[in-house]
């Protein structure tokens, strides 16, 4: 016969206000993001003074709401001190994964986020992602007004391996039936990190046949913003998400091997 397991009310507060800050950041990025395409005038800017003005605000804010995250986290049970510590190390390996940076934007540190969120949590993974970008580019000097975009996109792709999770459990761990599903996810993402990145400066680029317009229906701007796609993203977006299937293929199994033994030694359950 199965016990239920009573969770404390600190840590049923903390996993409450865990939940309520990720739908909270991932609303501020989605508003970042499409905000443009709802006003009535036309961007100026260009694609190099795109968000000149709000990036700076969107950073100052996704800062604390990362630590408010972090530390909800760390009340509600689903994050120990050691789980952070492991946190602090992989930001640090995707950080310095990242510095060999080539075509794609480097996948070698995008398959990390997926196979750590995947076995940590969604939140662990939105962290992580966010976090590994923002440190990223303060090594490489690639700070700008695109950064903030980075990290949330990061995020997501660390965010949503829970939606995977479930499928996962029905196979052999370490498996080609899981590899695959990941290979298969990361794929996805490879080409959803560049679709998505791209809107953080398509709205503001100079008037064309490929750009956005105010006032334009939803049908046209999906058209439009799907030949721009196709004509300036999807061939080295198709090199990011070859590179992450390979690597998770190809290094899947150890990685996964190793993360699940460092989270079975500072697991515990609050009963």
């Amino acid at each position: 016969m199965g016990s239920t397991i009573v969770l404390p009310l600190r840590a049923r507060v903390g996993r409450a206000l865990g939940r309520l800050a990720l739908l909270l950041i991932s609303a501020l990025g989605l508003a970042a993001f499409f905000y443009p395409f709802f006003l009535s005038g036309r961007l100026e800017g260009g694609d190099n003074g795109a968000h000149a003005a709000t990036a700076p605000l969107l950073f100052a804010l996704l800062g604390p709401a990362l630590l408010v995250l972090l530390l909800a986290e760390l009340s509600g049970g689903r994050l120990s001190t050691r789980a952070v510590a492991v946190l602090g190390v992989l930001t640090a390996m995707v950080a310095v994964l990242r510095l060999p940076a080539g075509p794609g934007d480097a996948p070698s540190f995008f398959f990390l986020i997926i196979l750590a969120g995947y076995v940590y949590g969604g939140a662990f993974g939105f962290l992580l992602g966010a976090l590994g970008l923002f440190v990223s580019a303060i090594l490489t000097g690639g700070v700008g007004p695109w950064m903030p975009f980075q990290m949330f996109v990061a995020g997501w792709m660390g965010l949503c391996t829970a939606l995977v999770a479930p499928l996962g459990k029905r196979l052999r761990p370490g498996g080609w039936g899981e590899l695959l599903l990941l290979a298969a996810y990361g794929y996805a993402w490879g080409l959803l990190f560049g679709a998505m990145m791209n809107l953080w400066f398509w709205p503001f680029s100079p008037d064309g046949a490929l750009s956005w317009a105010p006032g334009m229906g939803l049908g046209e701007t999906l058209r439009r913003y799907g030949v721009f796609y196709l004509l300036t993203s999807f061939a080295w977006d198709s090199l990011r998400a070859l590179g992450n299937a390979t690597l998770i293929l190809a290094l899947g199994r150890p990685v996964l091997k190793e993360l699940r033994r460092f989270k079975a030694r500072f697991e515990f359950t609050s009963a």
